[in-house]
């Protein structure tokens, strides 16, 4: 590797870090981390401005796949996935998934950014008015809960996230304890990762000019950096679900969705 892809992954050891606590902790995949982060760390690295944004969307969903899969398997082993919820918004958060890839592909580079900043603040609106909620409402049928997991799907593949971020929420919001939504959360984005992944890869397949050790936009120094240390640390989030108290929780879920959103708005 090249002198900028060595100092690239030595960042992204550190990133990977403390993207793994938060995919423990709050269901996600880390990509609202990643992808702020990679659209800054890229640049330094000599990467071309004009593929940053797609280099980092398909890094992080590429990175999501492994954490989310290893954050999922600590909440396996701590009894918080529901498969029933999962088996409902498998089919759709596949299929959302795959067709984000491909809408942000369509989308002028310039704007992925202000469109990533959009979705985060909706969501951190979202968790926060969850929060006032009293009588949640029961979960939809089959065919709307497959539904909501095509819309999930598609935001979080087309801002590089797992989608944690909005299926927590959902989950709460119709009644879900808060950790089996954060524990089922994680598993539906590994599946939307993998879907958001496959995409991306085939999109950026023969652009010569991607830099060297790309597959398709993923970048694999950036990739190999994050996912060594977030697989590790993620059992150290999901040991704090266990001991954290449902409010408090959502607080830090809420306090985080909405730093993230600012700090793209003002970046």
């Amino acid at each position: 590797m090249t002198e900028s892809a060595w100092w690239l992954f030595a960042m992204c050891l550190g990133l990977g870090g403390c993207v793994g606590v938060l995919a423990g902790l709050l269901g996600i995949g880390g990509g609202l981390v990643v992808v702020p982060a990679l659209v800054w760390l890229l640049p330094q690295a000599g990467i071309d401005a004009g593929l940053v944004m797609h280099i980092a969307l398909a890094t992080s969903l590429a990175s999501i796949v492994l954490t989310s899969g290893a954050s999922a398997r600590n909440h396996l082993r701590l009894g918080n996935v529901d498969f029933t919820i999962v088996k409902s918004l498998a089919p759709g958060v596949i299929v959302g998934g795959g067709c984000g890839s491909v809408i942000a592909e369509l989308v002028p580079t310039a704007l992925l950014p202000k469109i990533f900043a959009v979705i985060v603040l909706l969501l951190a609106l979202q968790m926060l008015m969850s929060m006032r909620v009293t009588s949640p409402r029961p979960l939809p049928g089959r065919l709307a809960t497959v539904c909501s997991g095509g819309v999930i799907g598609v935001v979080s593949s087309l801002a590089g996230i797992g989608g944690g971020s909005l299926t927590v929420p959902y989950l709460s919001a119709h009644g879900v304890e808060m950790r089996r939504a954060i524990g089922s959360a994680a598993l539906s984005g590994a599946l939307i990762a993998v879907a958001g992944m496959v995409g991306f890869i085939a999109a950026g397949v023969g652009d010569e000019a991607l830099p060297s050790l790309s597959l398709g936009y993923v970048y694999l120094p950036a990739l190999a950096g994050i996912v060594i240390t977030s697989m590790v640390t993620t059992r150290y989030g999901a040991a704090l679900v266990s001991q954290l108290p449902t409010a408090t929780l959502k607080k830090i879920f809420a306090v985080f969705l909405l730093c993230i959103s600012i700090k793209m708005f003002l970046g």
